[in-house]
């Protein structure tokens, strides 16, 4: 059988792309979700009637102990963990900087940020060579919107990502004679429900669109292809990077 793969906010949106995929690939699979069990336990079976190996695992990745928990019981599930995608996050809600929230912005890092560094904590101290592992590869979803501060009234989610950028490069730095690899998927702007205005409203769509290079949002699949290849021995000398997945990035105006 293939390496685990631990997916974080696996059960819809880039999380449940990247798993059909990972599953087709011969990945085993351990697939988080926070609250959703239903979408999740219909991947779940999803999956195991095509032939894979997958189980659910919940946990809030906002809060260390569940963390903890979780990966603890992927390997009373498994016996070992072989790779990581960090996809679990929230986008914080709209909201211009004058108008923060302490709060609000304390629980957007919780996940995006701290959750990140702390599931990869855990995969480091299961997979490194020097620690017994067998080494492994770690994909955090990230976000074009780190490159260039968000969206309007989004500087904040743009932050927790930029952080994930930063802390990729450097985990990556940090455990490179280790066994494991460490890099970053940037998406833009992809239809799941974390943008489900865009998704539903056709107008948005368009003026979203107008603003990307190839005039045009991503479908999830879009974004799970490039985090497999990550994940594979085809990326073997491929660490530190952040691979932008961004329909050729971001336009200003029309020609």
């Amino acid at each position: 059988m293939g390496d685990v793969l631990l997916i974080t906010g696996g059960s819809r949106g880039i999380g449940a792309a990247t798993a059909r995929r990972a599953a087709a690939a011969g990945y085993r699979l351990a697939i988080n979700y926070r609250s959703d069990q239903r979408a999740t336990d219909e991947l779940v079976a999803e999956i195991r009637r095509q032939g894979g190996v997958a189980a659910p695992f919940q946990a809030d990745v906002g809060d260390e102990s569940q963390i903890v928990r979780m990966f603890d019981a992927v390997i009373d599930e498994f016996g070992s963990i072989g790779a990581l995608v960090n996809s679990a996050g929230i986008d914080g809600g709209g909201g211009a900087v004058a108008e923060f929230d302490a709060q609000a912005l304390t629980d957007l890092m919780a996940v995006n940020v701290i959750g990140t560094m702390l599931c990869c904590r855990e995969a480091v101290r299961r997979m490194s060579t020097k620690r017994g592992g067998a080494g492994g590869s770690i994909v955090n979803v990230s976000s074009m919107a780190a490159t260039i501060g968000g969206r309007p009234e989004r500087s904040h989610y743009a932050a927790s990502k930029a952080a994930v950028d930063a802390f990729t490069v450097g985990l990556a730095k940090e455990v490179a004679t280790e066994g494991i690899r460490v890099n970053a998927v940037r998406p833009g702007v992809t239809l799941t429900d974390m943008t489900d205005t865009v998704r539903s409203n056709p107008d948005v769509r368009a003026a979203v669109s107008a603003t990307i290079a190839m005039n045009r949002v991503a479908e999830a699949d879009e974004i799970a292809a490039p985090i497999l290849w990550l994940l594979s021995s085809e990326a073997s000398f491929v660490s530190g990077c952040r691979l932008d997945a961004s329909g050729g990035g971001f336009i200003i105006g029309a020609n």
